[in-house]
């Protein structure tokens, strides 16, 4: 199940964003082994030497970040921001300010952000409901059945196993091209301080709040005391060595490490086997890159967009939740928010820039980054009574 989430939401993901940036086939192959194959080799070797289930491959939350953006930039800028991003989180594992640093940003404005994001994509389940109306319908049936069955069968497999009876059942598959063997390419990294600022910071961000802070939660939570500093340092690493193969991000995913690291995957002191497990598949899957990407593309345009928005659902259900359920950043949260959904860059910087940014300043403005002070129940004064004796 672990396995299964990063290889079928994330790596339509990543199609819609190598479509969107007009990236070649042996491009779009280059980056699926780079965050697949090295993805699986980090979680994989995190888990054998620590004896604890890390589970994950590259960012989904990333990757969708990358799409409203990166098509203004080359893939050697790309691939630079890529190598200043696993920088900073290597750097943020050398000195130990991991911590501090996501304190300066309020996670109720990363989430706001967050979900101005994915929002674009949650939304596009309308229009390809509407198009592919059967399969669509299967698809929700699945959303809907599938916890019914199992409790502990993500809504995400119902939706692609019963989209893909649906695709069977009503869509006429064309002709499928030949799968080509192509290796994976290096990319010579170009460095600039705009694309650092539009790509590299949010990348980072994302990376280390969405996906590594979650699954460390996810680790402590469940009785397993992680090495913080250690898996930053890894996770830089392997990011750089992935981004000369054009690839974003390579770490431990949120959602997978909580799979893994859960009652459901056995006795405790056997758990990182699930991880083992998740991290060998996830790599064979980036092995077998240049016949995935061309079975994923086979698929209809609008079933593409249907998986990808609900890949995306709990991102934006959790994200929403958590943006606004703190009313002390109100106003600060709905500008991070909105500023993100409409995703217009500004002066060459990209919107979840200015998002982060203005929202925090509002919140300074207004004062939001101080939390209330708790009102005193205030103390009534008892009136003495005089009994009067018979």
């Amino acid at each position: 199940m672990s396995a299964l989430m990063a290889c079928t939401g994330g790596a339509i993901m990543l199609i819609y964003g190598a479509d969107k940036a007009g990236f070649s086939q042996s491009e779009l192959i280059s980056w699926f082994f780079a965050v697949y194959f090295l993805g699986g080799i980090l979680n994989l070797g995190l888990s054998i030497f620590y004896k604890i289930p890390f589970g994950g491959a590259h960012s989904i939350t990333a990757a969708a970040f990358l799409t409203t953006g990166m098509a203004q930039f080359s893939l050697n800028e790309l691939a630079g921001c890529y190598i200043m991003s696993g920088l900073l989180i290597a750097l943020f594992g050398f000195s130990g300010l991991f911590n501090r640093i996501l304190e300066l940003i309020p996670k109720q404005l990363i989430d706001a952000m967050l979900a101005g994001l994915v929002l674009k994509y949650v939304i596009e389940i309308v229009p390809a409901f509407k198009e592919i109306p059967l399969i669509g319908g299967m698809a929700v049936l699945g959303f809907f059945i599938t916890p019914k069955i199992s409790s502990w069968v993500p809504p995400l497999l119902g939706v692609l196993i019963f989209g893909i009876v649906g695709l069977f059942i009503g869509y006429d598959f064309p002709v499928i091209n030949q799968a080509s063997f192509s290796f994976p390419q290096m990319v010579t990294p170009i460095f600039s301080m705009h694309a650092f600022f539009s790509i590299t910071i949010p990348v980072a961000v994302l990376v280390l709040s969405n996906d590594i802070a979650v699954g460390l939660t996810a680790l402590q939570k469940h009785g397993f005391k992680p090495p913080v500093n250690h898996t930053l340092i890894w996770t830089g690493f392997v990011t750089m060595v992935a981004a000369l193969f054009g690839g974003h991000a390579v770490n431990v995913g949120g959602m997978m490490t909580a799979l893994c690291s859960s009652e459901e995957a056995g006795a405790k002191n056997r758990r990182y086997w699930a991880a083992i497990y998740s991290g060998a598949l996830v790599a064979i899957f980036g092995l077998v890159a240049w016949k995935a990407v061309v079975l994923i593309k086979w698929l209809p345009t609008a079933f593409i967009s249907l998986i990808s928005g609900f890949t995306l659902l709990g991102v934006l259900l959790s994200s929403l939740r958590s943006a606004f359920a703190d009313s002390s950043y109100r106003y600060s949260s709905l500008f991070s928010f909105l500023i993100a959904a409409a995703n217009a860059p500004f002066i060459g910087i990209s919107a979840p820039v200015w998002s982060l940014l203005i929202g925090g300043i509002s919140a300074k403005i207004l004062g939001e980054s101080i939390p209330p002070k708790k009102k005193q129940p205030r103390k009534t004064k008892l009136k003495k009574q005089t009994v009067e004796a018979p």
